[in-house]
């Protein structure tokens, strides 16, 4: 074959030149001058002369004839010249060594032509090949020193981290060595989509397609967790109706030449591909092991017996994991015999109690059973229940909450509070809360605000459609010390009734970043500028809606004039999807009237710069809105404007924002959670 090769690839070069056909055609004979062809024309030869195939092998009499679609060779030069041996067949000729008798090429047998395949031989060139090449082109190669891979320190930082992450991937899903391959490709796919710190923070691929606008990424699906469970769908026409839709597999990376997830099926041996896998991203394929390199689940069985120990499990006596292994067969053990009835159960963990007053996890409940021991066939039946039978009716009369908890030590002023809160009752309808002159002035003043707001306006119902049910929600606003401020009363949408493209389209609003408030608190410290905050009262009131909602009558307002008539709600409304997204509309719309700029990095932030080199700035998150800045006299007019458009109550200096405290001195800003704490 080396032999054949040789002789092939200046006949390739000779092609190249006459623009004739790669395949090689076996001939019988050529002429002096000129070549008869398949057509029975004569063709003129071009040109003739000697190809040196190698150092110590000449071809002698090649004709170059440009009209030939294809090269020819002559089988008797051949023979004669190479001392080699034609052998041909129906199918395919062979080309054997005179001398050796090794076959040096083959060809195989189309329309009545042999073509000769170009076949490449790894060995065809050795590795001297590649010095003489360098020695001839003048480039000196340096190599490293054996063993010392600190010579070649930028290929092997990037083994490192190559295997660093494979590493990391494996052992997250606990993934066997045997898949350590399909690690490191997935971990060079991550790297190449990842910002590179030495890229300008952009991912490699990013730099390519700079480099290359042409260029297009093979595989561009999303990353998913490697080692993960999945289950790929079978197509319809690899399984039978009967058969399983899918077929669990675990996630082994993405495919280096399909759009599409690289999967493994440890029972089939076989690699998917495939886009359509379903992820199970939180279970591992293979189960995770603890610190000793046990199996996990003991731990799981262990703790489905703790309804039989109703005290605190102590260190000294446990029951072992290896005593409830679970059996092989779960289905062998619902026999019917085993299976109790739920009051005896109770009863039977009543009598443990009363028997056992602090009982040790170690002994099992058992009828006049010896201290120390098990009876055996009373363990057999209760392990052999499902769980939920054997956990029974919890007791907790042997630590009544009164021997530990008092009011006995509380101040008297947060004694009158906790007495205050007990006396007080939150209505959980209409029709309670119009039994209470107190709650029946919130839900006036709740009305009053949705007429004033032109919330809704009463209609008839429409065919086809669906209203929204609503109801009233009742609490209670305290003060800083403890004193009731407010009984608040909100008629709330259900909002869940809803259905996408029919009464709503988007439901997105954003919030303000806790890093954008940090930096307007960070400026204002160190710019000395004043922190301002503002309420907006029943905000989602005063957005508009787009969409056709209907709502029912709110229960309290029913009037024979509306009856089965319907709400066509004009305002947002709490509840509903859309009403922060409205809300937020309409507060962009008017702020962005008066000359604010909407921030592109948080839309919640709008800034308004002055011709004089001064700027106010707002951040709102939902109702509660903060106003600093370095002109106060632009401020000022800012809640004057917005108190026009809301209705606004101005909270003074800011003390309380996103359950952080603010308190402010001469020294700076110091932020808390320290009530958020105590209340979560």
């Amino acid at each position: 074959m080396e032999m054949l090769q040789k002789l092939l690839s200046p006949l390739l070069s000779v092609q190249s030149q006459t623009g004739s056909s790669s395949n090689q055609v076996i001939g019988s004979g050529t002429l002096a001058h000129k070549v008869r062809i398949v057509d029975g024309s004569l063709s003129k030869v071009a040109g003739t002369g000697s190809v040196m195939l190698s150092r110590d092998f000449t071809l002698n009499s090649v004709l170059l004839v440009p009209n030939l679609d294809c090269n020819l060779l002559s089988i008797s030069k051949l023979t004669k010249e190479k001392r080699c041996i034609t052998n041909f067949s129906s199918t395919h000729c062979e080309f054997q060594d005179l001398d050796s008798g090794k076959t040096i090429g083959n060809a195989e047998e189309c329309s009545e032509l042999y073509i000769l395949k170009e076949r490449h031989d790894p060995q065809e060139q050795p590795q001297m090949t590649v010095g003489e090449f360098l020695a001839q082109e003048g480039i000196v190669h340096l190599s490293s020193c054996v063993d010392t891979p600190q010579q070649n320190g930028i290929a092997e930082r990037k083994n490192r981290h190559l295997l660093e992450v494979a590493r990391s991937l494996m052992f997250f899903m606990n993934v066997p060595k045997l898949f350590w391959g399909q690690a490191v490709l997935t971990a060079a796919y991550l790297i190449n989509r990842m910002p590179s710190r030495v890229l300008k923070f952009q991912t490699p691929c990013q730099t390519l397609l700079k480099s290359f606008p042409t260029t297009r990424l093979i595989s561009t699906v999303p990353p998913k967790i490697f080692g993960c469970s999945v289950f790929v769908h079978i197509n319809q026409q690899h399984r039978s109706k009967l058969d399983p839709r899918s077929l669990k597999c675990i996630f082994l990376g993405y495919s280096s030449n399909q759009k599409g997830y690289k999967c493994y099926s440890p029972v089939t041996r076989k690699f998917y591909y495939s886009m359509d896998v379903t992820f199970f991203e939180t279970q591992p394929y293979y189960p995770k092991n603890d610190i000793q390199g046990e199996n996990s689940t003991q731990e799981y069985q262990f703790w489905d017996l703790e309804s039989f120990s109703e005290s605190p499990i102590t260190t000294e006596n446990h029951i072992p994991p290896e005593s409830f292994n679970q059996p092989e067969s779960i289905v062998d053990l619902w026999d019917k015999e085993h299976i109790q009835e739920e009051t005896e159960e109770r009863a039977l963990s009543q009598q443990t109690h009363e028997a056992e007053p602090g009982p040790n996890p170690s002994k099992l409940p058992g009828n006049n059973a010896p201290d120390g021991t098990v009876d055996s066939e009373l363990e057999n039946d209760i392990l052999n229940m499902p769980i939920a039978w054997r956990k029974g009716v919890r007791s907790c009369t042997q630590h009544p909450i009164g021997n530990f908890i008092s009011y006995d030590k509380l101040s008297p002023t947060f004694r009158a509070f906790t007495s205050s809160i007990t006396d007080i009752q939150v209505p959980q309808n209409i029709q309670e809360a119009f039994k209470y002159p107190k709650w029946k002035a919130a839900v006036d003043e709740e009305v009053r605000a949705l007429e004033k707001n032109g919330t809704w306006e009463i209609t008839d119902f429409p065919r086809g459609k669906k209203p929204v049910g609503c109801k009233w929600i009742f609490t209670l606003k305290y003060k800083a010390d403890g004193n009731v401020d407010r009984y608040k009363a909100r008629l709330v949408a259900k909002g869940f009734t809803q259905s996408y493209g029919i009464d709503y389209q988007e439901t997105f609003a954003p919030v303000a970043k806790l890093n954008t408030v940090r930096v307007l608190l960070s400026l204002a410290a160190n710019l000395d500028w004043s922190l301002h905050q503002l309420d907006v009262k029943n905000a989602f009131l005063n957005g508009d809606l787009e969409e056709e909602v209907y709502m029912d009558i709110p229960a309290g307002l029913e009037t024979t004039s509306n009856f089965n008539k319907v709400c066509r709600l004009r305002k947002s409304l709490y509840g509903l999807k859309q009403s922060p997204r409205a809300w937020f509309e309409r507060f962009t719309k008017v702020v962005k009237g008066y000359g604010f700029v909407q921030c592109q990095s948080d839309h919640t932030l709008f800034v308004k710069h002055f011709p004089e080199g001064k700027l106010t700035i707002i951040i709102v998150y939902v109702d509660d809105i903060i106003l600093t800045g370095d002109h106060e006299e632009k401020i000022d007019l800012l809640k004057k404007l917005l108190t026009k458009e809301f209705e606004i109550k101005d909270l003074g200096n800011l003390k309380y924002f996103l359950r952080m405290e603010i308190a402010r001195s001469k020294k700076g800003i110091a932020v808390s959670q320290r009530k958020y704490v105590l209340d979560y």
